[in-house]
């Protein structure tokens, strides 16, 4: 009798961990294929500290992960996927190691969509010309190349553009809606920034110019950690602004937003709308921007066989890496219950955003909290512990290929909670 195939698309944050989880449940009770479009993955939340470090972010935080999935087993084909067919449980896609591939396909019997999203820079007028970010290495590249080379010590505005968040009425009830989707970047950008302007002598706090398009900056954050950290920002100096819309377009010189006010600003940092891919949005089990509609067992309701973690995931908001590693786990252990592996009943995904951001001067802070979501928890740390978790955790996920063990983020959460230095 053949096993069950498990095709995993997406090998980046949640893909990788995802895969990495399903085969320490399933072992051999499972064949298990991850495709992607490229065959390393970018450590994309430590771009910012290699750019005002002056170090190419290609150099460290490309991470080759081929040899952990050969370990547990896995396949691993690198290519573009171009859609799916629900209906017949295929996957089409098109090898892209070098041009010319005709599409090919794949039969699963299980499906999880792991491919993050697209990000919409494209759609930011003067973005091309005049705007800079850190969510990859070409423009992490981009952006430290200016600071260090040609920066004038002029204003630097940091913002983010409206997010549209998916909707269905397939999902689960009482899910926020959030107008950004994710604003931990923006302000870890900030505090690291004013840290090297003064460092480098190239200015002070009071050069950043901080905006959301939403009512308050971070609003996933929840109030109790909002009312310690906006007044503690306006007494170091930092100029701020909510409400802002998004972004009409950037030119040389500054930002123009949404709601007729504008920014002068010599370097413009900005976060795009984080969009699904164009191929999943006509797709029968995504909600109306693309995104993939699950339950809190991460699986579709209309195809049961159909499961999705991280960005691509429309419960998944903000779109940030704590919850897709919850996720992955969640789905790790109902598939593990589907196969006959898991005979108790899981945990479904509760919410929690877990948060450790740089500073500048080995000084980070940490935020855990599930206000958001009507709970009770809110923790909000400043120090070198925070700094020396987010760093280890880097030095964790390379050793260990992404499979973080269960205890890892609970071991954060009680270093985190009881910063003392």
């Amino acid at each position: 009798m053949s096993k069950p195939h498990i095709v995993i698309l997406g090998c980046n944050f949640a893909g990788l961990t995802t895969a990495r989880y399903i085969h320490a449940v399933v072992k051999d009770k499972a064949d298990i294929t991850i495709i992607d479009r490229k065959s390393l993955l970018t450590f994309v939340p430590n771009i910012p500290m290699q750019v005002l470090a002056n170090v190419n972010p290609a150099i460290d935080l490309q991470f080759k992960f081929m040899s952990f999935l050969a370990h547990d087993g896995s396949e691993f084909i690198q290519a573009e996927v171009t859609t799916i067919d629900p209906e017949t449980n295929t996957v089409f896609y098109q090898p892209n190691e070098r041009s010319g591939h005709p599409v090919r396909r794949l039969q699963y019997d299980y499906l999880v969509v792991a491919l993050g999203n697209r990000l919409a820079y494209d759609k930011i007028e003067g973005f091309n010309e005049n705007g800079h970010s850190v969510t990859d290495v070409f423009l992490g590249n981009r952006l430290r190349n200016y600071l260090h080379k040609e920066y004038k010590g002029g204003p630097i505005a940091i913002t983010s553009n409206i997010f549209h968040q998916g909707k269905s009425d397939k999902l689960p009830a009482n899910l926020p809606i959030a107008l950004t989707a994710c604003e931990g970047p923006p302000v870890e950008m900030a505090f690291s920034l004013a840290h090297w302007l003064e460092k480098q002598k190239k200015g002070k706090t009071s050069t950043i110019f901080l905006s959301t398009p939403a009512k308050v900056i971070a609003e996933d954050a929840g109030e109790t950690i909002l009312n310690q950290l906006l007044p503690m920002m306006g007494k170091m100096g930092y100029n701020y602004q909510a409400n802002t819309q998004g972004i009409k377009k950037v030119h040389k010189g500054g930002i123009e937003f949404n709601d007729g006010s504008t920014q002068d600003a010599e370097v413009a940092i900005l976060f795009p709308d984080w969009q699904a891919h164009d191929f999943l949005k006509m797709l029968p089990f995504t909600d109306d921007m693309g995104f993939v509609i699950t339950d809190l067992y991460m699986r579709n309701p209309d195809y049961q066989n159909i499961f999705a973690v991280g960005d691509a995931a429309s419960i998944t908001v903000p779109k940030i890496g704590s919850l897709g590693h919850m996720e992955a786990e969640v789905l790790a252990n109902t598939l593990g219950k589907e196969l006959g592996i898991i005979k108790g009943d899981i945990a479904p995904m509760e919410f929690e955003l877990l948060c450790m951001g740089d500073m500048g001067g080995i000084k980070g802070f940490y935020m855990r909290t599930n206000e958001w979501w009507g709970g009770k928890e809110s923790h909000l740390e400043m120090g070198l512990t925070p700094y020396a978790l987010k760093m280890g955790f880097k030095q964790m996920y390379y050793t260990l290929g992404g499979k973080i063990p269960h205890w890892g983020l609970a071991l954060s959460e009680i270093i985190g909670d009881h910063t003392a230095i």
